[in-house]
């Protein structure tokens, strides 16, 4: 207790010292909603960095895609007008390497994807973003992904004939969905609810918290637990907004999200049994799907990734190599 009070008053007193230098402010945006994991965890790390930092520096914290979806948000860290973001599935986009998250069936569990976050992403994908631009700072969860739809239970690949699916920007998700024998239809997650509402797109596949938190339940009939990608969410910034920050401002900002991992992953854990309760006591149908049906309908997609990224079939091998028994 007296260490963590010692920590505490000498980063205090650091921040006084450099107040004219830091930022009276930083701005940290995410896309999801607020009752999604993205947003339970973004709003924790919100409250455990502003107790840390204080009433030095003011840590304004955006959700629901206020400043933008996520294409927007890497443009504006860019620009310096935000100064954190949660970035999901359109990091591939930035730099090809993260696609390795959009391979199906990839991630066995929570305990596989801590080994692959600390061997593979904070070693070789972070490098690869900061070529770009981009500073990783911490891989947070976004979930399991599962498959709604208002047609009918999806068991195999052949029940994805034809059916509009709503996947993110990006590009890997459509060619997985494509190669499944689905109508992928990439858009914002912030246009979802009324396109599925509409008819505009039958269905779409999120993390059970992404699903329940914007309620999309209500407009779906049928959901299939298929665990097709684990989807991790990295804390970012941009390089040279990261670099202008005091010393004492980014150890406080690391050390309060690698707490934050720690939290999403265990809060993942709770809520995909509790949400899955919640979904079938308000009337969706639920079912299983044929996991190795759709892993073998996947194949295609693993050749394109070893043949399109480079060095993919070598990051392929160490994540997988990473699952233990």
């Amino acid at each position: 207790m007296l260490k963590k009070l010692a920590t505490t008053t000498a980063l205090l007193f650091s921040l006084g010292s450099i107040a004219s230098h830091a930022a009276e402010k930083i701005v940290f945006a995410i896309g999801g909603t607020p009752n999604s994991l993205q947003g339970q965890t973004a709003q924790e790390f919100t409250n455990k960095l502003q107790a840390r930092l204080g009433d030095k520096i003011k840590v304004e914290y955006y959700d629901s895609g206020q400043l933008g979806d996520e294409r927007q948000l890497i443009q504006k860290l860019r620009l310096g007008t935000v100064d954190l973001a949660a970035i999901s599935s359109i990091m591939s986009s930035v730099a090809p390497e993260f696609a390795l998250f959009d391979m199906p069936f990839l991630v066995k569990d929570r305990q596989h994807l801590k080994r692959i976050d600390d061997e593979i992403v904070m070693k070789d994908l972070a490098a690869d973003a900061s070529k770009k631009g981009l500073h990783i700072v911490s891989t947070w969860e976004n979930g399991f992904r599962q498959i709604t739809n208002n047609s009918r239970p999806i068991n195999t690949p052949a029940d994805l004939q034809g059916l509009k699916i709503r996947t993110p920007q990006s590009e890997w998700r459509t060619l997985m969905f494509s190669t499944w024998g689905a109508n992928p239809t990439p858009m914002a997650f912030s246009e979802l609810f009324v396109a599925l509402q509409t008819g505009v797109v039958d269905g779409q596949e999120n993390p059970l918290s992404n699903i329940n938190g914007a309620k999309l339940q209500e407009v779906q009939k049928y959901l299939s637990i298929s665990n097709h990608v684990y989807s991790p969410i990295w804390l970012t910034a941009s390089e040279n907004g990261w670099n202008k920050l005091p010393t004492e401002v980014q150890n406080a900002i690391r050390e309060v999200a690698a707490e934050t991992q720690s939290w999403s992953f265990a809060k993942g854990e709770s809520l995909d049994k509790s949400l899955l309760d919640n979904m079938t006591q308000a009337g969706t149908q639920i079912n299983q799907v044929d996991r190795q049906a759709f892993i073998a309908a996947s194949k295609p997609v693993y050749a394109k990734f070893a043949e399109k990224v480079e060095g993919g079939q070598q990051l392929v091998d160490r994540a997988m190599a990473l699952a233990g028994e």
